[in-house]
């Protein structure tokens, strides 16, 4: 059989696909956030901010593809089936019915529908419009193969077409210059600051299981197997720059309103101020349609990336089972309210980007020591430690005397930990001497063989 010409149209649908399904309100709000915090020093913060809002993601989405995985169990396997199993569960509750999907809603609520209630009505409110969210979130993903249709040709573009109408104001009529105020955390090292700050998107882990879905919509529109990574590369990095132009703007908005406007406590709240100014109240329901939007095709992605892979580890539950939990779990974590949401996802991000991102390099780069499971082990015993110092040095235990001391040591010792990147020595080591033992044991097997 011959193989299927890659068409731009199809190219534009599947790269506008990956978009949809990645880019949430987080990706609206942290940018602007992060244009308001850095100020002066935006430049640098900026590119950190890409890394891990563009890159890795794009890099985690290539491992899926090029490993012919089915899941984010197939990612972990190679350390051990257990922590495979292990690692897909954390990751999923994570992006799924812990923190990600009822950030969904909750963002959208409080930038969206929150302006027009009355406070001693808003937690009614939530609850019905929370229970509206994720039940026409599960009605459209109950078939799996509605997903291309839904995301990819109506509900991103529509969202686009809202957002860049709001860049354009903003950046054709500016609120101030690019010179401003520079905040404590991006004085120095700006850049690390600003590749933390993507950790909060959640795209590097999300990408992991999400990239699955794409892969069944490559494949279902008659790609063969053998073409579905060359498809990826193309209609992913289409994405990828569209993403990275989009943040870059989003962060100028936030520099520039300076000029108007203080600092908000979040960037949900600065996004909405910036519309506001130039919008007025339209511009308030405008904001509200276009959260909305971003933040549903990231549902919708989550729903069936949850459903699909926890079907696969778990075959006894079926999909359209799988699919009510994480609806109803969602719901009710999200009547906890946003800024709980938030808070307590920074410490589990900490946590489990490490494992993520030496999971994606080690996949990327496995041909060249045949997948062995051996350096696989080595590398991510090292991170194990200090991926759960970062963490606890960024929870709320950290207040605790001992928890701090042993923080403080950390951070004194061992490189970049101050700068909450504390395993990537560690990790390098490992890998390291992963590659040295496996080169050792491989040399011995062969000899033996002789």
């Amino acid at each position: 059989m011959d193989e299927k010409k890659l068409t731009w149209q199809k190219l534009v649908l599947v790269a506008s696909l990956i978009f949809g399904m990645f880019f949430g309100a987080g990706n609206l709000i942290f940018p602007v956030q992060l244009g308001q915090l850095s100020g002066g020093n935006w430049l640098p913060a900026t590119v950190g901010f890409l890394i891990t809002g563009t890159i890795v993601p794009f890099l985690a989405m290539m491992a899926v593809s090029v490993t012919n995985s089915q899941s984010v169990y197939d990612i972990a396997k190679p350390v051990a089936p257990w922590f495979g199993t292990v690692f897909l569960v954390a990751i999923h509750m994570t992006i799924g019915p812990f923190f990600g999907t009822p950030r969904t809603a909750a963002t959208a609520f409080s930038m969206g529908v929150a302006p027009f209630v009355p406070v001693k009505y808003q937690g009614l409110a939530m609850l019905v419009f929370s229970a509206v969210f994720f039940g026409l979130a599960y009605f459209l993903t109950v078939k799996e193969s509605g997903l291309l249709k839904w995301v990819g040709r109506y509900l991103n573009p529509l969202f686009l077409g809202l957002l860049l109408l709001v860049l354009v104001l903003s950046l054709v009529m500016p609120m101030g210059n690019t010179h401003q105020t520079v905040s404590a955390a991006y004085q120095s090292n700006a850049a690390f600051q600003g590749i933390l700050d993507g950790y909060n998107t959640m795209d590097g882990i999300a990408l992991l299981a999400l990239a699955v879905s794409v892969v069944y919509a490559v494949k279902g529109l008659g790609f063969h197997k053998n073409q579905v990574s060359t498809v990826l590369a193309k209609a992913g990095l289409l994405s990828i720059v569209a993403e990275a132009v989009i943040y870059a703007a989003l962060v100028l908005v936030g520099t520039s309103s300076l000029g108007l406007f203080k600092p908000s406590a979040n960037g949900g709240d600065a996004f909405a101020q910036i519309v506001g100014h130039y919008m007025g109240n339209f511009g308030t329901a405008l904001t509200g349609v276009i959260v909305t939007l971003a933040v549903f095709t990231t549902a919708m992605g989550l729903f069936v990336s949850f459903s699909q892979d926890m079907h696969r580890v778990f075959p006894k539950v079926s999909y359209l089972w799988w699919l009510r939990v994480i609806a109803f779990g969602s719901f009710v974590t999200a009547n906890a309210g946003l800024t709980n949401i938030v808070a307590w996802s920074v410490p589990v991000l900490m946590l489990l980007y490490p494992f993520a991102l030496v999971l994606i390099l080690l996949s990327l780069f496995s041909k060249y020591f045949k997948h062995s499971a051996l350096v696989y082990r080595v590398v991510v015993a090292a991170v194990t430690v200090p991926a759960a110092l970062d963490a606890l040095a960024s929870s709320p235990l950290v207040s605790l005397g001992s928890v701090q001391r042993v923080v403080n040591g950390y951070h004194q010792f061992v490189p970049f930990a101050a700068l909450g990147f504390g395993w990537v020595f560690p990790a390098t080591v490992g890998a390291l001497v992963g590659l040295c033992a496996y080169v050792v044991t491989s040399r011995q097997a062969a000899t033996a063989l002789d």
